[in-house]
């Protein structure tokens, strides 16, 4: 994309009289400048924006992502926004040079951008270490970076055999980060700090000392208080270690230097616009005033490269603050900067971490009001005034529920004594949100106070149309809450509902308009009364004949409470597609079959009864991220035939297509590898055996791994189980797709029967309580306490549930029947399988599939059905052609 711009350019020209605004950087400053810009209108502008990285403008606090899939977009905003006729995006064009008297920027290439006003935003540089053997570091700051990281790891990773050192320098913010990301490519995390506790300029020694234990517990090795005095390597290059300035040598094979970073000022040193016309602070950055001018006029200088008050901070909610700010000057406005809001909340490897305000107690006569556990690895403090009223900073690690909600508060009384909204010692902060005054930031990323939320809920905001808005994505879209780091998303929510039931607006928890009830009043209900079928449930609880969504919503209830046959007793016409075909259908028509292969092990006979079905039913197949076979393109008619060979061969339904347990993945274990611990392979066929066919509001995946470098991806997982030395530790809420989870700690080192009791209760007691259609990830996070609180009920059995949670499963254990075994024994249930009704021996010759490049099945494109030259289709006859029959058939 050098040189180019980032969309095809309109034809028509700008307004001659248009003024031009040159943005000299790319990153998320310089693209929220241009949206503010865009919202208050471009007519009259016309702005370019010049970056050096060949990429559009991405979320550069989402970095962690990039370095453990490469594959992912952090594109900040919508592409399109680059069409607009008014701006234009250069990308591989670095800006080298300003003529402050010309009001021109050159660039690296030596082209000339004249420009009326020019926005500085180009950011900062990662700072390198000053010791031998630097040039063999990474560094954490770019794209480019964490994906050299990710493939150098890699490369380790195949070319040593073994388990990859990955040494990180600097136990800040972007240290713990990359070192948590090295973590989940497999690596063995180790972090060097030179302070003598982590993240020592956010948090005090207490919780900096709770933050090391908990992330240590998960595998990382932490060294504070020592500086590193070389990089060592051999002869070719390649690193081998880390030499402490103590004498001790840390063995590594990557190592990654995150100690911070440089205000990109180079702009602002060069040329003619050199120092003696900027003014620049003693640690770099230029220095603005509150309006984010610099003493040069026309110019302006955002995010990290400006400095205000002597510092230059490299966090979101300021930079995008001095973005707003500047749009809102060149529009005749006079906003001002207010400072910097240090405010941080993040998650390492699992570990909440927050901090905010005054978290050293600086202030004259400051109280500190804490709470340490350090048996659970919980650190929480507030900071006040002398008298307790008023809120002036606090520290979280471990559990930070309070954050978002105190955080609005700060400067002002607080509503009660500050002991009270310490979670970790019972106290609550739920209250806090009706509280919040109009003027409180809410979201301090995107500058958002309570009061607007409250407008745009009651209608009368700046939102189009200022029609109430009603829920959270609606409140993002208008108001632009909670779309940066999302740590504001709890407190909005529970503002809207607050506003709701003032308003007279019921926040309704009905599963539909036919069902009053919530999805967990729905469960208990049909457990306490023993309701069996769906017209009890209705009599009772519903109106009308029901919908998409109660009805597949009962069947799933009813099916995870008795166990029953799910197409028996009309529960066939309650249930999703899917279900209703014990198979998952796909685009063409055509269904996919996967028998269950527990734990990943199968023997080569069973092997050798997959291949010759597929022959047989010329069925594309396909081994799934599970550790199993898919096979595809059967037809309705057909699933009775290949389930009766399948089943003869031992196999049973592996419930792809219901909202139950999917699979367990495991590594081999200690049987074969010589890392393992543990006997993972018989460990995930023990527990997919337990748990096969138990239906949940959502699919369920599990995940064994033997030992801590994690081959099973287990806090992937809904459930994760690792091994240890002493046993096992339990992960439980993990979850990939579009909105991946990594699982939390539950607890460590179980025995096998500890293990199983302790999942026995997870799941039971998710499936009473989670909404509908909500993974296991999303449930633990709106549970008040989150974690804490699912330990308190599993494990220290807190609300007196546990033997009825084991009970329930039991009952499952015992009454568990293969559907398709069920299916197969009973001609009434083999009717539901022919693809129409009132012709039972026709098939539907317009599925049609034709051979792929690989050697495989397809459906066929439109165009080849119309062509009519489709060399295979699925065979007609239920088994295969006879010696000397044709193997086609045509449409």
């Amino acid at each position: 994309m050098t040189g180019q711009t980032a969309s095809p350019r309109p034809s028509s020209p700008a307004p001659a009289a248009a003024r031009r605004v040159v943005v000299a950087g790319g990153g998320p400053a310089a693209h929220r400048f241009v949206e503010a810009m865009h919202a208050r209108g471009l007519a009259g502008w016309q702005i370019t924006v010049l970056t050096e990285e060949a990429h559009l403008p991405y979320d550069r606090v989402a970095l962690s992502k990039a370095l453990t899939d490469t594959a992912v977009d952090l594109t900040l905003g919508e592409p399109s926004l680059w069409g607009h006729g008014a701006l234009t995006l250069r990308t591989g064009e670095r800006a080298t040079a300003i003529d402050t008297a010309a009001k021109t920027v050159q660039t690296a290439a030596g082209t000339v951008y004249p420009y009326d006003e020019l926005v500085v935003a180009t950011g900062s540089d990662a700072a390198r270490l000053p010791i031998p053997g630097a040039e063999h570091t990474h560094v954490y700051r770019t794209l480019e970076d964490v994906r050299a990281i990710n493939a150098e790891i890699a490369d380790l990773t195949a070319a040593l055999g073994r388990t990859v050192n990955a040494v990180t320098v600097g136990g800040g913010l972007l240290g713990l980060e990359a070192a948590a990301g090295t973590a989940q490519l497999g690596a063995n995390p180790v972090v060097i700090n030179g302070s003598p506790w982590l993240m020592n300029t956010q948090l005090d020694e207490g919780a900096g000392q709770a933050l090391g234990r908990l992330i240590e517990a998960k595998g990382f090795t932490v060294h504070c208080g020592v500086f590193p005095a070389e990089v060592l390597s051999d002869d070719a290059g390649r690193v081998t270690g880390v030499l402490l300035a103590d004498g001790r040598v840390i063995d590594a094979d990557i190592v990654i230097a995150a100690v911070g970073v440089r205000p990109r000022d180079e702009l602002f040193r060069a040329g003619d616009g050199g120092p003696q016309q900027f003014r620049l602070g003693p640690r770099g950055g230029v220095v603005i005033g509150e309006d984010c001018r610099t003493e040069v006029p026309g110019i302006w200088a955002i995010g990290e490269v400006a400095n205000f008050g002597g510092m230059c901070l490299g966090l979101v909610a300021p930079a995008n603050t001095m973005a707003e700010i500047v749009a809102d000057r060149l529009h005749g406005g006079a906003a001002t900067f207010p400072g910097f809001d240090t405010a941080t909340k993040l998650k390492l490897s699992g570990v909440d971490v927050a901090s905010f305000g005054d978290a050293f107690a600086r202030t004259d006569h400051a109280l500190e009001i804490v709470y340490a556990d350090p048996a659970r690895g919980v650190y929480q403090k507030i900071v006040t005034t002398d008298d307790a009223t008023t809120l002036l900073g606090g520290i979280f690690v471990g559990d930070a529920a309070p954050y978002t909600a105190l955080r609005p508060l700060l400067g002002r009384a607080l509503p009660a004594e500050p002991g009270a909204y310490l979670t970790a010692a019972g106290g609550g902060v739920d209250a806090l949100a009706a509280e919040l005054p109009d003027d409180a930031i809410l979201c301090s990323c995107n500058n958002v106070a309570a009061g607007t939320i409250r407008d745009a809920v009651n209608g009368c905001g700046t939102c189009e149309g200022s029609e109430p808005v009603r829920d959270v994505p609606g409140l993002k879209g208008c108001t632009r809450a909670g779309t940066s780091c999302g740590s504001c998303v709890p407190m909005l929510k529970k503002l809207l509902d607050g506003e709701l039931t003032k308003s007279g607006v019921e926040v309704s928890t009905a599963l539909c308009e036919h069902i009053a009830l919530s999805r967990q009043e729905l469960f208990d209900a049909i457990r306490v009364l023993e309701l069996t079928s769906f017209e009890d449930v209705m009599d009772r609880y519903g109106s009308g004949e029901g919908c998409d969504i109660c009805k597949p919503t009962i069947a799933n209830i009813l099916a995870s409470q008795h166990g029953a046959y799910v197409l028996d007793a009309g529960r066939g016409t309650l249930q999703d597609t899917n279900d209703r075909a014990l198979a998952n259908m796909q685009k063409d028509g055509t269904y996919s079959v996967v028998p269950r292969i527990a734990g990943g092990e199968i023997t080569p006979q069973k092997l050798g009864v997959i291949a010759a079905v597929a022959e047989q039913y010329g069925l594309y197949t396909k081994i799934t991220g599970g550790q199993r076979i898919d096979m595809f393109g059967a037809r309705l008619e057909q699933l009775p035939e290949i389930w009766k060979l399948l089943v003869d061969a031992g196999f049973e339904s592996g419930q792809a297509y219901g909202k139950s347990l999917r699979t367990v993945k495991s590594c081999v274990g200690s049987t074969w590898c010589r890392f393992g611990v543990q006997d993972s392979v018989a460990m995930a066929i023990r527990l997919e055996l337990r748990y096969r066919g138990l239906r949940s509001p959502h699919k369920l995946k599990m995940g064994v791994s033997g030992c801590a470098r994690e081959c099973a991806e287990a806090r992937g997982k809904d459930v994760g189980v690792i091994a240890t030395a002493d046993g096992w530790n339990l992960y439980v809420g993990g979850n990939g797709g579009s909105t991946p989870a990594h699982a939390q700690l539950l607890a460590k080192d179980l025995d096998d029967e500890t293990l199983i009791r302790y999942i026995d209760r997870y799941f039971m007691y998710y499936i009473r309580t989670a909404d509908r259609l909500q993974r296991t990830a999303r449930w633990q996070e709106e549970l008040d306490g989150g974690i804490r609180h699912v330990e308190d009920v599993v494990v220290h059995d807190s609300l007196g549930i546990a033997a009825d949670l084991e009970a329930a499963m039991a009952k499952h254990v015992d009454t568990y029947v293969d559907e398709w075994a069920e299916t197969l024994r009973d001609p009434d249930r083999l009717r539901r399988f022919r693809s129409f009704v009132n012709a039972p021996g026709q098939v539907d010759d317009s599925i049609t599939l034709v051979p792929d490049e690989r050697g495989q099945m397809r459906p066929a494109t439109a165009e080849e059905k119309r062509s009519r030259l489709i060399a295979t289709t699925i065979p007609v006859r239920s088994a295969g052609p006879a010696a000397g029959e044709p193997t086609e058939s045509r449409v």
